[in-house]
């Protein structure tokens, strides 16, 4: 990052103290577009840009497009060492669970280990916990938005297209509620690292839905989504006005 930092000329190192990565990155997108969200240019990394928006006199920074394990965790140890105190996600998921509504939202509080990344970050094991404290106030500050929300387990795979009727099966009887790609690596690397990471997986598909596949409603009702999920998270930062937080 200090090579990324000389070549573009870049002074600033500290980044929101909460920052979000948007997996899908179509909600960023119209963000942009819709002037609630602007560049954030002292963002030194090769591969992403940064944009911040402001909740309630609060700046938080967004990373899009970091789909999978390896890509997400070489953004938030980026993250990390620039000063997010909380990196939360928001990924499209797969519903595993069939009592589940489509759309919908499931916070992560585990995540089967069904890809490598999290094999570099912490000895093997069939799942790895989720930050209990960041899933309980998203869990709560989720409630009573236009989606149904629910809290459990996911199961993360580096392989979308061997999602499998058998590994979905498989995966249920785990105990899985919905399948997608980052929770696992991300929640090993916040435990080897001691930082500090939520997700919520918006669950928009499933093999058995017949009706509009990967339907996640208006980029509006997305955006309250992510309101709720940095006005919850708040309240656990070290202190309120570390890093860049206040106009």
């Amino acid at each position: 990052m200090e090579a990324v930092r000389m070549e573009r000329g870049l002074k600033g190192k500290d980044v929101p103290s909460i920052c979000l990565l948007d997996f899908d990155g179509d909600l960023t997108d119209w963000l942009v577009a819709s002037g609630i969200a602007r560049p954030f240019p002292t963002w030194a990394c090769f591969h992403t840009k940064m944009y911040s928006f402001w909740v309630d006199g609060l700046e938080v920074g967004i990373v899009a497009r970091t789909i999978g394990g390896p890509y997400a965790v070489l953004v938030a140890e980026q993250l990390l060492v620039c000063g997010a105190e909380i990196q939360l996600g928001l990924t499209s998921a797969g519903r595993i669970d069939p009592t589940l509504s489509l759309p919908s939202l499931v916070v992560a509080t585990s995540a089967i280990r069904d890809e490598g990344t999290s094999y570099h970050y912490v000895a093997p094991a069939e799942t790895i916990a989720a930050n209990a404290a960041l899933a309980d106030c998203l869990y709560a500050g989720l409630q009573g938005l236009k989606n149904p929300v629910h809290r459990g387990r996911v199961w993360t795979t580096d392989a979308p297209y061997r999602e499998t009727l058998q590994e979905i099966d498989e995966n249920a009887s785990r105990g899985a509620l919905a399948v997608e790609m980052q929770a696992a690596s991300l929640f090993a690397f916040a435990e080897a690292r001691t930082a500090r990471i939520g997700i919520v997986a918006h669950l928009t598909n499933a093999v058995d839905h017949t009706n509009e596949q990967f339907d996640k409603g208006s980029n509006e009702n997305g955006w309250e989504i992510v309101l709720a999920m940095c006005r919850s998270v708040r309240q656990l930062l070290s202190e309120p006005t570390a890093g860049r937080v206040f106009r």
